[in-house]
């Protein structure tokens, strides 16, 4: 917390110094802005604008959106750790968070090893066949009871 308000008190003093400065030396800096933005042009009011600087609008439209979209993916996929930046391929608490190998309980920090795969790999298979028994009984009770399943 008192990293982020370092930095914002840093930025604020930096937007403050660079208006200062601009107001300091606005004919300067006002002119140069003009020139590079293409206001000022003799040929017609605005053409080296339009057909310059500005219509770069667009493309920074397009790459904002590029950029925003890179940014979504991001942190739809990405470990729901805070701070964490790396890729959530293992699901946590029923699939409702992704968590990296690091952050993830089972793994304990480390990435999982063939013994961890596979003993999952047998919790899992002895899980599908505890289901699978329950509802075949389910289902013989259902017949012994007479209901139409």
């Amino acid at each position: 917390m008192r990293v982020r308000l370092i930095v914002f008190v840093t930025l604020v003093f930096a937007v403050l110094a660079g208006v200062v400065a601009w107001v300091l030396n606005a004919p300067s800096v006002n002119h140069w802005l003009a020139v590079h933005t293409g206001i000022r042009d003799m040929s017609s009011p605005y053409y080296a604008f339009w057909s310059g600087f500005g219509s770069d609008i667009a493309e920074f439209s397009l790459v904002g959106a590029a950029v925003t979209g890179v940014y979504q993916l991001n942190r739809k996929y990405n470990c729901h750790q805070r701070g964490c930046w790396r890729i959530g391929t293992h699901p946590a608490a029923g699939g409702r968070f992704l968590l990296c190998y690091r952050h993830h309980p089972d793994y304990q920090g480390k990435k999982p090893t063939r013994e961890l795969i596979e003993q999952a790999h047998r919790h899992h298979i002895e899980r599908e066949e505890a289901l699978h028994d329950i509802l075949d009984e389910v289902n013989r009770h259902l017949r012994e009871t007479g209901h139409q399943a």
